[in-house]
């Protein structure tokens, strides 16, 4: 079963906070998306996360227009497909905003009640609450209330202090004041005494991470902030008080930098617009290659082998596959995996 179950996704983050690498965590918003996470995973013994966002997982569920059902059923899928893999492959969802949380994140919390009573194995290993727009104080309130539900349940809580950049999926932060990107050190301390003794969970601490890609120059990392946040909490709590720490924005992000927050406690990074480029792009070289093909002119009938759209989609998620194996390599975890037969 390589959709971990809680004890074993456990075991997965320790072994990257130990190894001092992270996990790629893949956006995804249809079985070709997933399918090309699944394969990549697959094919290099990569342990990997599959994660969906509120927008991604309302897609999914097409006409219903149902974040919840469209995550529900884009994880029963994964769920399938990973049996059949010698690898694990985590589920996460990824950002929800605070007023998101009633139609996403608290009916997936239901959800996993349910299963526990009827006996079934857990569907996700962790939900995100980006509460980031919040006063520290609300933010961390909502995080306690929603981590006491889970941590019952195994299931592990992301939490957001200070504001990720940029756009993405709706959330949209252009322009926004550039302090708010930086977490302090204080407020990294703060999310661990209100939270580790509920249960365990990740923090996105800021550092001036942008979503969305950018030109060098444009995005100024300072990873050095998750280092400083580090020391605080062990400073005050003991050396096994180290964060689980979560790279948002990391599309685009220099390999230096990348290297530097996994020395610092980073154990996943989200990987997002490259690998909506790394599925598009071959689709769109497909079309132009193929323009009389696709497309019925002149009176004739085209080509029906470069219309199928297995044939594009199958090129795309090899596009995609190969930027996600890219992630991998620059987190430090290809080929590793805790799983064994």
């Amino acid at each position: 079963m390589p959709v971990p179950t809680p004890s074993q996704f456990a075991a997965i983050l320790d072994t990257a906070q130990r190894g001092d690498y992270a996990l790629a965590s893949i956006n995804v918003t249809s079985t070709n998306s997933a399918n090309a996470a699944l394969a990549a995973f697959a094919e290099t013994k990569t342990d990997g996360i599959i994660q969906f966002s509120t927008g991604g997982a309302e897609f999914v569920s097409g006409p219903a227009k149902d974040m919840a059902l469209g995550a529900i059923s884009l994880a029963e899928h994964v769920h399938r497909i990973a049996e059949k893999l010698d690898v694990y492959i985590a589920l996460t969802t990824d950002h929800c905003v605070p007023e998101k949380l009633d139609k996403f994140v608290r009916p997936l919390i239901a959800n996993e009640e349910a299963r526990k009573a009827a006996g079934l194995r857990n569907l996700f290993n962790g939900f995100m609450f980006d509460g980031s727009e919040l006063p520290m104080n609300k933010n961390l309130e909502i995080a306690q209330e929603l981590l006491a539900k889970m941590a019952p349940l195994g299931v592990i809580l992301e939490v957001e202090v200070g504001l990720v950049g940029g756009e993405e999926d709706g959330i949209d932060r252009e322009g926004i004041e550039n302090d708010k990107l930086y977490t302090s050190p204080e407020d990294m301390v703060l999310a661990y005494e209100l939270l580790h003794k509920l249960g365990r969970f990740t923090l996105a601490a800021t550092f001036g991470n942008v979503h969305g890609v950018y030109k060098p120059g444009n995005v100024k990392l300072k990873p050095t902030i998750l280092r400083d946040g580090q020391d605080a909490v062990q400073a005050k709590y003991g050396k096994d008080a180290k964060l689980d720490l979560v790279f948002h924005g990391g599309s685009g992000s220099l390999l230096e930098e990348i290297h530097e927050t996994l020395e610092y406690g980073v154990v996943k990074m989200n990987v997002d617009t490259d690998c909506q480029y790394a599925f598009t792009r071959p689709i769109v070289d497909h079309m132009m290659k193929n323009y009389d093909g696709v497309l019925r002119i002149d009176g004739e009938m085209g080509n029906k082998k470069v219309y199928d759209p297995r044939s594009y989609l199958k090129k795309a998620e090899t596009g995609m596959k190969d930027r996600i194996i890219t992630a991998a390599t620059d987190l430090k975890s290809l080929g590793k995996t805790v799983f064994s037969k």
